[in-house]
């Protein structure tokens, strides 16, 4: 089979649903700090509540990637997936945000409330949801777009994600400038993010569906042509290689990669967890103490504004990365761009001014564009044959595991490290960005 070049809106087509499904997920990253503080979680815990997502990533991403290679059906291979999960993110984006409304009984269980374990359920399927739906964006890129428009079209993803993110951080101090309350009663979630979950829901569906009525997925004839894929002679059984059979044959580049990924991940799970915090106290002048104060929503309301920032820097950097590459290389332009992102990380212990804040968080959209843009890349031209979206979902486990392992750590290092400071674990991420650039020249693209 020919591998023709797809037309620009068929490139842009294969991703749109991902700028819907990118909302969701800046959704839940601004603001589930923001969200259990309010419920009632201590500092020192937060961090254990973002041991779920990722945790629930590792598991979907590999069984979505491994299911969906052998799911040929009329509507598409990796569709109905994608269907499926945004069907449910929906929902759960719908009840998350209502956790502290509920008429639960306040008998408390390991040290959480009924509220708290409700939201903490609800994260876990949202979490999930995503992945699901997430999923088969990449994998599409890898069934249907040759070795030359690989780079164009992650680029189109990573510019439709940085978008989404945007309007994500965006939508809960959207809300509170058009007069809708950002505070609440104690243990109640203020309205400007449950009206910014519903109207990021709404998107998502819509975008996820646009994707799924506008693609045409590849036959299973197809498929095999386009990857040089041989059939199996007649009365052969082709074998279904086991995770660890897949791992064993893995390119190097897979772990490479892969050991990149692990500190630049945990550098920004603790961005995500602790920028609430870091910020209220050090620009908004809280206390420290009760979550139900106005300088610390005030403060989560300015955490979507310089994520915003974030994204936005992130798609500056992301314009300037072919000529970094152009000049040093594909692992030059990772490591400097990494460092970067440590820079900004490090300079926010020293910010007391939140408008200031904005430099900061931009140098850290620097790392942000690297790591959407080069890791799929390279690890995709790597890999060879028909098990493209199980290999894809392993490769996400780079992703998944760091966040577990730092959210392990992330209250020992606050009280130990950091002696309490919330800003300090902001310092931490700036390190951990530092070791992933360095591990960036352990990375060989072209196998031996």
């Amino acid at each position: 089979m020919d591998k023709r070049n797809l037309s620009f809106g068929q490139l842009f087509n294969l991703s749109f649903g991902f700028f819907g499904v990118q909302i969701a997920y800046a959704l839940q990253s601004a603001n589930i700090s923001r969200i259990f503080a309010t419920l009632g979680a201590d500092p020192h815990s937060l961090s254990f509540f973002w041991i779920l997502p990722p945790l629930m990533g590792m598991i979907v991403q590999p069984l979505v990637g491994k299911y969906s290679d052998k799911t040929w059906t009329r509507i598409g291979r990796r569709k109905p997936y994608l269907l499926v999960g945004a069907l449910i993110a929906v929902a759960v984006m719908i009840l998350l945000p209502n956790a502290g409304n509920f008429s639960f009984a306040q008998a408390a269980f390991l040290g959480l409330n009924a509220a708290m374990w409700f939201g903490l359920f609800s994260l876990m399927f949202l979490d999930t949801s995503i992945n699901i739906a997430m999923q088969p964006f990449k994998m599409m890129v890898g069934d249907m777009v040759n070795e030359e428009q690989k780079g164009t079209a992650y680029a189109i993803q990573s510019a439709l994600c940085n978008a989404g993110s945007v309007v994500g951080y965006l939508l809960p101090i959207f809300f509170t400038w058009i007069g809708i309350a950002n505070t609440a009663d104690p243990g109640v979630i203020p309205d400007d993010v449950k009206w910014s979950f519903y109207v990021g829901a709404a998107i998502l569906i819509l975008c996820s569906l646009y994707t799924f009525a506008t693609v045409k997925e590849l036959n299973p004839q197809e498929y095999a042509e386009f990857h040089g894929i041989k059939e199996a002679k007649k009365g052969e059984q082709k074998k279904d290689p086991g995770f660890i059979q897949l791992l064993k044959e893995a390119p190097s580049a897979f772990w490479t990669v892969g050991l990149v990924q692990f500190f630049c991940w945990a550098a920004f799970m603790y961005m995500w967890t602790y920028s609430n915090g870091a910020i209220a106290i050090n620009c908004f002048g809280w206390a420290g103490v009760n979550a139900a104060d106005a300088a610390f929503q005030n403060a989560g309301g300015w955490v979507g504004v310089v994520f915003c920032v974030q994204a936005v820097g992130s798609l500056l950097w992301a314009a300037l990365l072919p000529k970094l590459e152009h000049w040093t290389g594909n692992r030059g332009a990772y490591a400097i761009s990494l460092i970067v992102g440590a820079i900004g990380f490090m300079s926010i212990w020293f910010v007391t001014n939140q408008y200031v804040l904005f430099v900061s968080y931009a140098l850290i959209g620097a790392a942000w564009a690297a790591m959407l843009a080069l890791p799929f890349t390279i690890v995709t031209n790597a890999i060879k044959g028909g098990n493209m979206g199980y290999y894809l979902g392993l490769f996400n486990c780079t992703i998944c595991v760091p966040q577990i392992v730092a959210a392990l750590c992330g209250g020992l290092l606050l009280k130990y490290a950091c002696s309490n400071v919330q800003a300090g674990m902001l310092v931490v991420a700036g390190v951990l960005l530092l070791l992933g650039a360095a591990s960036v020249f352990l990375i060989k693209e072209k196998e031996n």
